[in-house]
């Protein structure tokens, strides 16, 4: 079988977007506000806040902005006795309406147009250039939430959410950032010092959220940079062996999160979820290196070589594995290879694909009226056949669970080893396959009958087999799903 060569993954990194959100610096900047309705007043407070000169041609109700143009949150409010003309767009950087006439509408946009201005007419997407997005505001830290126009409450409420995420303090820190910022480019540091500090900072920042930075934190943050600096591997990269959980992204761990967003280059298995790989850093270069059972596969030396190569670059390399690396992932050769590259590594552990599948079924593996001990074991030996190592004894514990790795082509022989060491043929056994996923599959059966139900299950997609007899309950459950299908 002709071997399958690493190739950086060629499907979207992006899904398509409504709008595209950008930040503007309006400080001293002219902003044209015409109308002087409710929205007019909020958004001309919000414009001025970034410190823009805001022109606001309220015509008769000029008097509704008194209070905003003798006490400005941050720039400066024009109020205009009258109303806009089209030469008033000259110099401006945008333009605001908060208009209802259709007439004046179509004029004020046509004319903004002409000048080269973006435009926004308050409540009336379909005239608008931008939108203005539901703000969490911890400046200079923005969180801008937008709904397209098609659902400004509910963009309010995921403002509300998020708010109660983020202390008020991480403002503190942004600015800690902003202020620290010029000391770090001072030291003309080549680009992975530069972004090993920022890691620094942000775990730094993301652990004590609670409280507001003080001296001691940027000492001690400066101290590491310095000692980082001063190793002789100073440049060298390094490897984050990362669980990606068997599939669905709400189980990925913060800290395997952390690893994803700060990667240089992301080495992924097939078995990761594209949804889980839309959480990583942007600019972090994908390259699959998938293992398909009985089917084409990287070589382990390959990927280990390309690992080290890598990271031997100066790169931040993350392994990212479905479920957990240490779990029948191969992160051991891996680990070997990189301490003997002098590379550091940092192992994230992920949540099993068995914890997945159990989590999904309902059923405790380690029900303690049914199972003393939880036996993980792997279906596939180096040569694709079953291991002939197994302990055939231990398989057979009627009070053991146990949950079989890449058997889809070995349950088969399993069973007939199993059964002969003395396991019940009437043991409960599910098989799951794409546990976690939107397209998750099962089948419940004996330990007797699966293997011969195995087709029922689609084609591709990892399997994972469960045998025990904790697993009765999930069995009756699927009994009377089924029951309720048919009726």
């Amino acid at each position: 079988m002709k071997p399958r060569r690493p190739e950086i993954s060629s499907g979207r990194r992006i899904e398509p977007l409504a709008t595209l959100p950008l930040f503007h610096r309006l400080a001293g900047r002219k902003v044209v506000l015409a109308g002087a309705g409710e929205g007019a007043l909020w958004k001309a407070e919000l414009l001025a806040a970034t410190g823009a000169v805001v022109h606001i041609f309220a015509g008769e109700a000029a008097e509704s902005f008194a209070a905003l143009a003798a006490d400005p949150p941050g720039g400066r409010a024009v109020v205009h006795a009258r109303t806009w003309q089209a030469a008033d767009l000259q110099d401006a950087v945008l333009a605001i309406g908060d208009i209802e006439h259709e007439a004046e509408i179509a004029a004020f946009v046509a004319a903004a147009r002409q000048a080269g201005v973006p435009v926004n007419v308050v409540d009336k997407p379909d005239f608008c250039d931008f939108s203005f997005g539901t703000l969490v505001n911890r400046s200079p830290l923005i969180v801008a939430i937008s709904t397209d126009g098609a659902a400004p409450v509910f963009g309010q409420a995921i403002r509300a959410r998020i708010e109660t995420l983020l202390p008020a303090t991480l403002k503190a820190w942004a600015q800690a950032a902003k202020d620290w910022r010029p000391a770090v480019q001072a030291r003309a540091l080549p680009f992975a010092l530069r972004r090993a500090f920022w890691e620094l900072f942000t775990d730094k920042a993301m652990t004590a959220a609670e409280r507001a930075p003080d001296e001691s934190d940027r000492t001690a943050l400066f101290a590491a940079l310095a000692r980082i600096e001063g190793q002789p591997e100073s440049g060298s990269g390094r490897v984050s062996l990362v669980g990606a959980g068997p599939g669905d992204p709400d189980l990925l761990t913060l800290k395997a999160i952390r690893a994803l967003q700060s990667a240089d280059i992301i080495l992924y298995d097939d078995l990761v979820s594209p949804d889980v790989l839309e959480l990583a850093r942007r600019e972090a270069k994908r390259m699959m290196v998938g293992k398909t059972g009985y089917g084409p596969s990287v070589k382990q030396s390959d990927i280990n070589a390309l690992i080290v190569s890598l990271a031997g670059q100066g790169k931040h390399v993350v392994r990212l594995k479905g479920g957990d690396p240490g779990i029948f992932g191969r992160a051991g050769e891996e680990i070997e290879a990189c301490q003997a590259a002098g590379l550091p590594v940092t192992i994230v552990p992920g949540i099993s694909a068995a914890q997945g599948a159990a989590a999904a079924l309902g059923v405790s593996l380690t029900h303690r009226d049914h199972a003393r001990r939880l036996q993980f074991v792997t279906g596939h030996a180096r040569s694709g056949d079953l291991p002939e190592d197994l302990d055939w004894r231990a398989m057979a514990d009627p009070h053991a669970t146990t949950v079989i790795y890449m058997a889809r082509a070995t349950l088969a022989g399993f069973r007939d080893r199993a059964i002969a060491a003395g396991l019940d043929p009437d043991t409960p056994a599910i098989a799951v396959q794409s546990a976690t996923r939107p397209d998750e599959a099962r089948v419940t059966a004996t330990i007797a009958t699966l293997p011969e139900r195995l087709h029922e299950l689609p084609r591709g997609g990892p399997v994972l087999v469960m045998v025990g007899h904790a697993l009765a309950a999930a069995q009756v459950d699927a009994a009377a799903l089924a029951d309720r299908r048919r009726a």
